[in-house]
């Protein structure tokens, strides 16, 4: 496992993080232990949770485990800004939402501080100043180490980036966004900023909730029983089967088959690898059920897709954008 900066930080990650969302919900404490004790063994050291992920017991999870490991082995981060109580000010991103999540995350974590605090998405309804200056108070203190946003527009985390400068305080780090093989539209904005601006992305879902792990193929009519696929359409999750089962999604997945079958490495390994290798990227944040799941996602690094097999999936992935992406590309390509 290699290790790159977080931005431009000093602080080094794994260029894998292992996400903990299925903690506490697909994976018991017990197995949730074994799962971070392997990634730690295989070489990671980045790890993501978030307060709302089982509304608190994933890091409850984490916070346990961690005690029996030496703490500055571990790149801790987790989130904040859903809803966490009854009150109605138990959610968004206000000082006193925030001071109040910080406190009950480091209670769960166990842990003095948090290296990495996220805020989980944007909210409209509290002054942006109030949140950044909220998040620059708990760097000065020591309680954070960094910080990062996650589900931003590019407009949202320019702003964000403009007005830290501005006033003088602490500057997101990273983002944390959607970003895979059948989800490129981060490129139009989200990457070209952190690019600009210095900021690592760590995207969420890598795999889309096993699209891209090799368990579906052209002529599925519905996804396999007991999958996250499955429990997406259920719920109305984004990943669900009803928003995925298109022609594009199928001429991706048989072009990645295809690729994992000449370079004689799984599905989800060659999604994986095309990612961790895009521009921009720092770590994707692998979200795994057991071991299996883990080993095989743990294969994805220490080597390297052909330039050819790059090319034919990033070719075959390339959505169509809208305006005005796709006429700023005639223009610029006609000069």
């Amino acid at each position: 496992m290699d290790y790159r900066y977080l931005g431009r930080t000093g602080l080094k990650v794994s260029q894998l993080c292992l996400g903990t969302m299925t903690m506490g919900r697909e994976a018991d404490e017990a197995a949730s232990h074994a799962l971070l004790d392997a990634f730690m063994d295989g070489g990671g050291n980045f790890i993501d949770t978030a307060d709302v992920y089982t509304q608190g017991v994933s890091e409850q999870i984490v916070g346990r485990w961690l005690k029996n490991r030496r703490r500055d082995d571990v790149v801790l981060a987790t989130k904040v800004r859903f809803t966490m109580g009854d009150g109605v000010n138990d959610v968004g991103l206000s000082r006193k939402h925030i001071l109040s999540a910080v406190e009950a995350s480091l209670r769960r974590l166990q842990t003095d501080y948090i290296d990495l605090y996220q805020v989980h998405c944007w909210d409209p309804g509290t002054p942006l100043e109030e949140t950044l200056e909220t998040l620059d108070t708990l760097v000065k203190s020591g309680k954070v180490r960094y910080i990062g946003a996650s589900n931003f527009t590019g407009w949202q985390l320019q702003k964000a980036v403009d007005t830290s400068r501005r006033m003088g305080l602490e500057v997101f780090s990273c983002l944390q966004p959607l970003y895979n093989l059948l989800d490129r539209s981060t490129e139009w904005e989200l990457v070209p900023v952190c690019q600009n601006e210095g900021l690592g992305i760590i995207p969420w879902s890598p795999l889309r909730g096993g699209w891209l792990s090799g368990k579906y193929r052209r002529g599925m009519t519905a996804p396999p029983s007991g999958t996250r696929v499955e429990d997406a359409e259920k719920h109305g999750w984004s990943e669900s089967w009803r928003a995925y089962n298109n022609e594009h999604t199928w001429r991706v997945i048989d072009a990645l088959l295809a690729v994992a079958a000449e370079a004689e490495k799984t599905p989800a390994q060659v999604a994986l690898n095309w990612l961790v290798h895009r521009p921009g990227v720092t770590a994707p944040i692998i979200g795994v059920r057991n071991s299996a799941h883990l080993q095989d996602n743990l294969g994805a690094v220490g080597w390297q897709l052909s330039e050819a097999h790059r090319a034919r999936l990033t070719e075959v992935s390339e959505p169509s954008p809208p305006y005005p992406y796709d006429f700023i590309a005639k223009v610029v390509g006609n000069r």
